[in-house]
């Protein structure tokens, strides 16, 4: 396998390695809370717009609902971020979306996840928030009753490369860890 870097590039196991070490440096309880997730990232001074989406992250990767994130809930969270299968991340990325834990995702979902994405990239287009959840759900929504299912979600993403832009959250989520993990170093 050649050395070339790109977005979908897999993690080295040394750098996985290195954010597990810190997160015992930073949390010797096992316990990360949300200031501390920042810390580990480098994060001090962001804007609104990137603290909602890493606070957001933060509350995905906590699966027992507890304001924390063990070390066991951090090692599954590296894992899917940074090495896991695209239909692992679609459906960890569906599970960000869907903000009441409803298991469908309305319009007020994604235009409030796709307004901070659109902050975060930077996105080079002509199309506002919007337009952009309104023409997610003309193509995904396939029964039409304004609501995404995970398999709508999964199956949308799949079949058109623009929607897979829009609906992957991870916003190179693995380039994010790499970059915010490099400013601590």
């Amino acid at each position: 396998m050649g050395q070339e870097e790109s977005s979908n590039e897999e993690v080295e196991l040394a750098k996985i390695q290195e954010l597990y070490t810190t997160f015992m440096q930073v949390c010797p309880s096992g316990v990360l809370h949300l200031h501390e997730f920042r810390r580990i990232f480098g994060i001090q001074s962001t804007s609104a717009e990137e603290s909602l989406y890493v606070e957001t992250i933060f509350r995905s990767f906590d699966t027992n609902k507890d304001n924390a994130i063990d070390f066991m809930e951090y090692v599954a969270a590296l894992h899917l971020v940074l090495r896991g299968k695209l239909e692992d991340r679609l459906k960890w990325s569906f599970k960000v979306y869907d903000k009441d834990g409803n298991g469908r995702l309305d319009r007020h979902e994604v235009k409030h996840i796709i307004r901070i994405i659109y902050k975060i990239k930077k996105t080079n287009t002509d199309m506002t928030p919007n337009e952009v959840c309104d023409r997610i759900f003309e193509l995904v929504d396939q029964n039409k009753d304004g609501q995404i299912s995970l398999s709508e979600f999964l199956e949308g993403a799949k079949k058109d490369e623009w929607v897979m832009d829009m609906l992957k959250l991870d916003v190179n989520a693995s380039g994010w860890f790499i970059k915010n993990w490099k400013k601590k170093s």
